[in-house]
């Protein structure tokens, strides 16, 4: 007689942290609009800053506080796989781009379409690199002021950490992708100087209060209260 054996039931999966998959979703939008909202310069008081700094700052915002409640190792790999919509946005604008625009279509539209969307392959490879570094040390930077240990801090020391991290990664982030993209085409002196105090002055400002909503935010999402 022959016999069957059931296989074992798989094992459930581990539900996903609500904050964890609401930050994800955000975190994946804000890298691909941070490159549209770049062709926008927007004043400052006396200083003009391009307005792909807002998502930008949201993406460090974002990857600290995933860095906060979930560790480290689980925002360097949401920085990591945020390279996927950034590179898939750029080759499916690419490709419309690429595709003829429809007999009907307005030519000052298409026009204005094609000059906010267009980017250079110098452009591209300097916004990518500047991201993956500055961002994935943002986390490394916001990681080691925590120290060694596990016991949540926020309040004050969590603002803090949160301003000298974001502040250094916005330095290494402009002079990166600046120099890649500018550097011989026109003097960047200016351009450098400007852009470092405008990001300094808004993770100094900003990012701190910002990233305390934030982790309130995430700690109701996993509690469930919210």
């Amino acid at each position: 007689m022959q016999t069957t054996t059931t296989p074992p039931a798989p094992a459930s999966a581990k539900p996903l942290s609500g904050s964890l998959f609401v930050f994800a979703l955000i975190y994946g939008g804000m890298t691909v609009l941070a490159g549209v909202l770049g062709n926008k310069q927007v004043a400052l008081g006396p200083l003009a800053v391009e307005a792909g700094i807002f998502p930008f700052l949201m993406l460090v915002v974002l990857s600290s506080t995933v860095a906060e409640l979930h560790g480290r190792e689980a925002a360097n790999r949401m920085v990591i796989i945020g390279f996927l919509p950034l590179i898939l946005a750029m080759a499916l604008i690419g490709f419309v781009l690429a595709l003829p625009a429809a007999d009907d279509m307005d030519p000052a539209r298409l026009e204005a379409f094609t000059t906010v969307l267009s980017q250079g392959p110098r452009l591209m490879g300097a916004g990518i690199l500047a991201y993956g570094i500055s961002t994935l040390l943002n986390v490394r930077l916001f990681s080691m002021l925590r120290g060694t240990s596990d016991t949540p801090r926020g309040g004050l020391w969590l603002m803090t950490r949160g301003a000298v991290a974001s502040a250094l990664s916005q330095v290494v982030d402009t002079l990166i992708f600046i120099t890649v993209a500018f550097y011989g085409v026109f003097p960047i002196g200016p351009l450098l100087v400007g852009q470092m105090i405008a990001k300094v002055a808004l993770s100094l400002i900003v990012v701190p209060v910002v990233i305390q909503g934030a982790v309130m935010l995430g700690r109701k999402l996993d509690a469930g209260t919210l």
